[in-house]
């Protein structure tokens, strides 16, 4: 029998030799068509005596990328219709049904009466990992970049087909459920050392290696179908289980504020399949599976981390009509501790950098970053020595602006200032190639002004970094109102040659990230004004999702920044712009205590010297506040709300605007950007999963107590009169170039 997605070859030996190889993919994905050819394979070679034993590996580079979530996200448009037609019932037996399907073909598998041998010539993840669990033997090729893990819990979900089983009969349980509930890969060293593979061969071998297993008798039987096996950590209910068990609920509260149901039912798979023969293990696993597939944590997830930044990152936004550009060598302008590491990333990315200063030494001192970076690359054992000379030597620091002679785009990373950056615009421009893309990193200033001290605003653009640039993944990109489609396209090419996620945005104050973000520090400075304890603001916006406080992330981005920045928007756009009140704080926390935040160890918080202990809240901080409020009296569900409402209702005001023009860019540059809690699936989808209309009568609650910064743009109350959705009136073009 002949299969589209996989040939099947037997040899003289009797061994089967399963190859995976979907046509015109360049890696293979767990889809339907996979699924159900797979199905056929394990009853054909099952059921023939001359097949020996069977290897299952790949033609491609990679093993297996995962599963193909498109597909789940069909399977909860299929429950949505028979809910409608039959009822929640018989909705509930269907995806149970259906999402058990692929774990029942695994265990099939494993209980063939057939020696599988899975030969993993390279990344294997999710699904494609878990196929790899169910088979009698593991051997990997050797190769330092393959990775193997189950990161399904990163988009809401968690490995389904036996994956919170088979793990934890494999490795020790606190190994286990580091591996599911972070969803980190391992390294195939890694790997065996954890006894999740059985061997490491050359690549040549690999094959050879797995019928060897075969020939020389290998068995056809799992060790937990053996009788009198024994779980490495020895059973739940001992004084090794009790240790963990416990222990591992507080972590997983501390660590997820009970906010991602996918993690809280990896707990629970473990715990009660552990209890359980694997059969009934398994059928516990595809329960909670169904359950949590089910969550609007899950489809939020799916939708943004998944779907759509897969479809950023793919050029979603790209104009069509440009020929695809390849930046080879880049300027920065400004090697401070942003151009720094924009050079760094550049290099890393393979890129020629020019990193350009107002003197030798500041150059000197850009590159000097990019060395200790890399140099603590290698600390880690990320990366090599013989990485550290190639990188290093594609970085030129300079204080001489004719190095930007035969550079293809520009990026200036100089002071948050109008008159510096139109300075430093009129000293590049006399060394420019005609066809050069000149970018500015501004975090706030608007493009379009800016562009105005630019000789040709059609190749002038904005690339906004996140710090730390090394860690970041979002850049966001800002069109000026001149800004055409060459520079547009050339800046987008760059994002992806660099390895990060770019959005689109169009001009404003802020752009996007920083609008919102804005507003989720205001928020931390309000509470604080009102008298909230400190300590619960910071409890609170954790709890809500967000990954730091406000008042952390004060610190982290320098409390003198924040305080330039509102009295840039003072000076343009009159008094009435800003808090008076916040700006006092502020004048008190860096005028007269010079609290400048992380970078001179005094803020908020107190910062020890390295290795010296944690930061801790400044205890002169409640001299500052006007009044103390008592905690047990404040409402902490509505401080939770106001933290996340009032981001989202200025990523609504975004999109009024015109800044955001695809909600997908809303979501994934909120998660990415600021940390925006991710189990809603971005700014936008916590409008629409909490339902527009829902959303509206929130926002004039919080209103009607604290004020004109929750008030809903008349957008949103025209959708929550319409029961329109940001994805239905908004809903993206699915084409990419």
């Amino acid at each position: 029998m002949s299969y589209k997605n996989f040939k099947v070859e037997t040899d003289s030996d009797g061994i089967a030799l399963v190859t995976w190889d979907i046509p015109g993919r360049s890696m293979n994905v767990l889809d339907e068509t996979s699924t159900n050819e797979l199905e056929a394979i394990v009853k054909a070679t099952t059921a023939d005596a001359a097949v020996k034993g069977v290897i299952i590996t790949s033609a491609k580079e990679a093993f297996c990328a995962g599963a193909d979530l498109s597909m789940l996200e069909g399977m909860n448009q299929a429950y949505a219709k028979v809910f409608k037609e039959q009822g929640e019932t018989a909705a509930n037996q269907m995806l149970f049904d259906q999402s058990r399907r692929f774990s029942q073909v695994l265990r099939g598998i494993e209980t063939s009466g057939k020696p599988w041998a899975a030969a993993i010539n390279g990344l294997a993840l999710g699904g494609g990992f878990e196929i790899t669990l169910c088979c009698h033997y593991r051997v990997a090729a050797e190769n330092p970049k393959t990775r193997l893990g189950l990161p399904e819990v990163k988009v809401g979900l968690f490995p389904g087909a036996g994956g919170t089983q088979r793990v934890p009969r494999l490795v020790p349980p606190q190994d286990a459920m580091t591996i599911l509930l972070k969803g980190d890969p391992v390294t195939v060293d890694k790997a065996k050392a954890l006894n999740l593979i059985h061997a490491i061969v050359p690549a040549a071998d690999l094959i050879k290696a797995a019928k060897d297993w075969i020939k020389g008798g290998g068995k056809a039987v799992a060790p937990w179908d053996e009788k009198g096996f024994k779980l490495p950590g020895g059973p739940v209910f001992s004084k090794a289980g009790m240790m963990m068990f416990p222990a591992g609920n507080a972590i997983y509260r501390r660590e997820t504020y009970d906010n991602y149901p996918a993690a809280r039912a990896i707990m629970s798979c473990v715990y009660e399949g552990l209890q359980l023969p694997i059969d009934a293990a398994l059928r516990v696993e595809s329960r909670y599976f169904t359950s949590v597939l089910r969550s609007k944590e899950a489809a939020a997830m799916i939708r943004s981390l998944f779907l759509s930044m897969q479809e950023l990152n793919k050029g979603a936004r790209r104009p069509k009509d440009v020929p695809p550009t390849k930046v080879k060598k880049i300027a920065v302008i400004g090697a401070g501790f942003m151009g720094a590491s924009v050079g760094y990333v550049s290099a890393r990315a393979g890129l020629d950098v020019v990193l350009i200063d107002r003197d030798q030494e500041s150059a000197d001192k850009g590159k000097a970053h990019a060395q200790k970076v890399i140099e603590e690359q290698i600390k880690k054992g990320r990366a090599k020595p013989a990485d550290a000379e190639v990188l290093l030597a594609r970085i030129t620091p300079t204080a001489d602006y004719a190095a930007l002679k035969d550079v293809d785009l520009v990026i200036e990373a100089v002071f948050e200032d109008r008159k510096v950056k139109a300075e430093t615009f009129a000293k590049a421009q006399a060394y420019l190639k005609p066809d050069v893309i000149f970018a500015s990193n501004t975090s706030t200033l608007p493009i379009t002004s800016l562009a105005e001290s630019f000789k040709d605003q059609g190749k002038f653009i904005g690339i906004h970094f996140f710090s730390p640039v090394e860690k970041m993944m979002l850049v966001e990109i800002i069109l000026g109102k001149n800004t055409g489609d060459v520079a547009l396209a050339t800046a987008l090419d760059y994002v992806r040659q660099i390895g990060k996620t770019p959005i689109v945005v169009n001009d404003s104050r802020g752009f996007f990230a920083n609008r919102c973000v804005g507003r989720y520090v205001a928020e931390g400075n309000e509470m604080f004004l009102e008298g909230v304890p400190p300590a619960m603001i910071e409890n609170c916006a954790k709890m809500a999702g967000m990954p730091v406080g406000p008042l952390s992330l004060s610190d982290e981005v320098a409390l003198d920044l924040g305080l330039k920045i509102m009295k840039a928007t003072e000076a343009d756009l009159g008094p009435n712009a800003i808090n008076p009140e916040q700006k006092k704080l502020m004048v008190e926390m860096v005028e007269k205590q010079g609290r400048l935040g992380r970078k001179n160890s005094k803020g908020f918080y107190d910062y020890p010297e390295k290795g010296k202990g944690q930061k801790s809240l400044w205890p002169g901080l409640s001299a500052l506040q006007p009044k103390q409020l008592d905690p047990d009296t404040l409402d902490v569900e509505e401080l939770k709300q106001r933290f996340l409402v009032v981001q989202a209702v200025e990523a609504a005001r975004t999109v009024e605007d015109h800044v955001i023009t695809d909600p997908r860019e809303a979501d994934v540059g909120s998660i990415l950007g600021f940390g925006f809690a991710p189990f809603t699936g971005g700014t936008l989808s916590y409008i629409d999963f909490m339902g527009p209309k829902k959303f509206v009568e929130l926002c004039h609650k919080l209103e009607a107590k604290y004020g004109s910064r929750f008030t809903p743009p008349k957008l949103l109350e025209e959708m929550a009169a319409k029961g329109e959705t940001f994805y239905g009136r908004f809903a993206p073009k699915k084409a990419a170039a």
